[in-house]
């Protein structure tokens, strides 16, 4: 296990947090963010193996959407489930990274997790507004490897 308060203080770490659950309120697709310290392998190839284990490609409407970092690589991926995936312009994710990355050059971790989490949670919202029988599927609490 590492610090994760090298890279998100605790109270970033609740704004991120907030982040998720106000993205969250609008859609019924799920957001997580996942930290470790580093990866083997490509952060896209591991952002996947993540998703799986935190079973986030089992939601009912496939439109799951996990960030992962890897904070000593300073690496990070956006991976979408295949209903959002379906749906978003071709260089949803791409453009959704930049906006993080240019916060992240800064060291602005929390704010860079914070943008792309909302902007994440625009396009859940647009293809898969909330619906009154919508339950949390998945923890909004951020999951560290």
């Amino acid at each position: 296990m590492f610090n994760r308060n090298r890279f998100l203080t605790n109270k970033e770490e609740e704004a991120v947090v907030e982040a998720i659950r106000t993205a969250e309120k609008n859609t019924s697709g799920e957001i997580r963010v996942h930290l470790e310290k580093k990866t083997s392998i490509a952060p896209m190839d591991r952002a996947v193996e993540v998703f799986h284990l935190l079973e986030m490609n089992n939601t009912k409407d496939a439109n799951g959407v996990l960030i992962y970092v890897a904070i000593d690589d300073k690496k990070f991926a956006i991976c979408g489930d295949k209903g959002i995936n379906e749906r978003v312009p071709a260089d949803f994710w791409e453009t959704t990274k930049n906006l993080m990355a240019n916060h992240f050059k800064n060291g602005n971790f929390k704010q860079g997790l914070v943008d792309g989490i909302l902007k994440a949670g625009e396009q859940l919202q647009t293809y898969f507004p909330y619906q009154d029988d919508d339950k949390n599927e998945l923890p909004d609490t951020i999951s560290i490897g």
